[in-house]
Order: C-alpha cells, then sequence, then structure tokens
C-alpha cells in the first residue's frame, strides 16, 4: 500500500543517508590480540540523490513483490486449509446423517415386521379358532343325539350289556358294584345275567355284581354304566358321555383331516 511504501521509502533513506558511524570491538577475548576498529563508509558521500532513489526504488519493488507473494502464499494455504477442513466437517456430517437415517430405516423396518407378524397371527388364531368351533360344534351334535340312542330298547340293552362285559374285563374283581341312571335301572337288571356268562366265557372268571338302586347316575350322562370294585378305589366310568369324549380326543386328528383337509402347510405330524 501506500502507506507501507512511504514507511519503507523513509526507512531505507535513513539508512543509506545517515553519517558514518563506527562500530568499535575488541577481539582480544576470542583471539588473544588487539583489533582495529571497523568504520562504515559513507555510502552518503559516495552517492548522489538520483542513485539513492533509484536504489530505493528497487528495492521498495523488492520488498512488495516479496511482500505480496508471501501473502499470496499465505491466501492460498489458508484457503487450501479451510477447503480441507470444510471437506472433513461436510463428510463428518454427512455420515451423522446417513447414521441417523440408517438407524430409523432399521427401527422402521422392525416396526413393520412386527405389525406384520401381528397381523399374520391374529388371522391364524382367528382360523384356528373357526376350525375349532367347527369341530365343537360337531361334537355336540353327537352329544345331542345321545338321547336318540336309548329310544331303541333293543339295541340300547345289547350296547349296555357290551358295556357291563367291557367294564368287567377291564377290572378283573370278584365283586363289581354298578351304577346306572335310574331309567335304565330294570335294563340292567334284565341283562346281567347274560353279561356274566359272556364275561366268564372271556376270562374264565366269576364275578359278583352289586346294583346300587339308591345312588344313580345323572341323566344327561347319556346312559351307559359305572362300575367300581368292592371298596370303591378303582371304578370305571363306562357312559356313553365318557366314551364320547374318550372318541373325541382319538378320533380328534382324523376329524380335522375330514373336515379342513390334509393340504395345510403349518402341521408337519398327523396323530
Amino acid at each position: 500500500t501506500t502507506t507501507t511504501t512511504t514507511h519503507t521509502r523513509r526507512y531505507l533513506s535513513h539508512c543509506l543517508g545517515s553519517p558514518a558511524r563506527t562500530v568499535s570491538g575488541t577481539l582480544s577475548s576470542l583471539r588473544g590480540r588487539e583489533t582495529r576498529p571497523y568504520t562504515r563508509p559513507d555510502t552518503a558521500a559516495t552517492m548522489d540523490s538520483a542513485q539513492v532513489e533509484q536504489q530505493i526504488d528497487q528495492m521498495v519493488k523488492f520488498i512488495e513483490q516479496e511482500a505480496n507473494e508471501k501473502a499470496q502464499e499465505i491466501d492460498l494455504r489458508a484457503e487450501e486449509e479451510f477447503n480441507i477442513e470444510k471437506g472433513r466437517l461436510v463428510q463428518h456430517e454427512i455420515v451423522k446423517i446417513m447414521t441417523q437415517y440408517e438407524r430409523k430405516e432399521k427401527l422402521l423396518e422392525t416396526e413393520k415386521k412386527i405389525k406384520r407378524s401381528n397381523v399374520l397371527n391374529q388371522a391364524r388364531l382367528k382360523v384356528l379358532q373357526e376350525q375349532d368351533q367347527q369341530l365343537q360344534g360337531i361334537f355336540s351334535e353327537a352329544q345331542a343325539r345321545l338321547s336318540k340312542v336309548t329310544k331303541d330298547g333293543g339295541k340300547y340293552k345289547g350296547l349296555l350289556q357290551n358295556l357291563l362285559v367291557q367294564g368287567l374285563c377291564s377290572l378283573l374283581e370278584p365283586e363289581v358294584h354298578l351304577r346306572v341312571r335310574k331309567s335304565d335301572l330294570q335294563t340292567l337288571k334284565g341283562v346281567q345275567g347274560d353279561a356274566l356268562r359272556q364275561y366268564k366265557d372271556m376270562c374264565g372268571l366269576d364275578c359278583k355284581l352289586v346294583i346300587n338302586d339308591k345312588d344313580f347316575l345323572a341323566d344327561d350322562c347319556g346312559g351307559g354304566v359305572e362300575l367300581a370294585n368292592k371298596n370303591g378305589k378303582i371304578k370305571v366310568e363306562n357312559t356313553l358321555e365318557k366314551r364320547l369324549e374318550q372318541a373325541h380326543h382319538q378320533l380328534l386328528p382324523a376329524t380335522r383331516v375330514t373336515l379342513l383337509g390334509s393340504d395345510n402347510s403349518s402341521r408337519k405330524h398327523f396323530n
């Protein structure tokens, strides 16, 4: 700038145009001998004013050129460092934003999977509930038809005899106590003789039957007979209701296949 150039010219004019100075010094401490004083030559005396001005101008231009080059170098270095730092900060923020969005994306994907799983589970439960209702409806209808079995006296008499023989073969006791519905008491008395003979033919054992004519089975059991040993610790409930429950558990897989079909990917085993 103009101010800097003016100060530089004044400084150089002072240095070149000042009177001679004598710098005295002794080197006896360094070389062990005396030295003559050094006198700077009088530059102003040997140079005219035009030469001084020319030299000053050259030095000013040189200094200004060096200063400009240095300033440019500083500016370039500063700009380079600025760009490097700016790039680092931008890259850091980009990575930070990408990390945040990846985390949000994962959370959204997880929530989506959870919702989908919940919807599928609810649909499966609804299908299973509907299937179970259909199966229960079948066995409920079968239970409702038990009352029709006892209306045919001839068939029910043979059925009651077979149930009694089956219970005797299960107990294999010398004395067995029997309970039936109140309405089946006479039918039981009518088949007990044939049942004992059939039991002896099958097992080769005799048995004494004791019919309980005071404590009867409930009417909603559907019919059949309940057998117990002498002390009542072992019982065989061979009523139609219990036989239906047993058939329910045993025939449930086959009933499911018949009703719903075997093309069911969720079932790996059938029992």
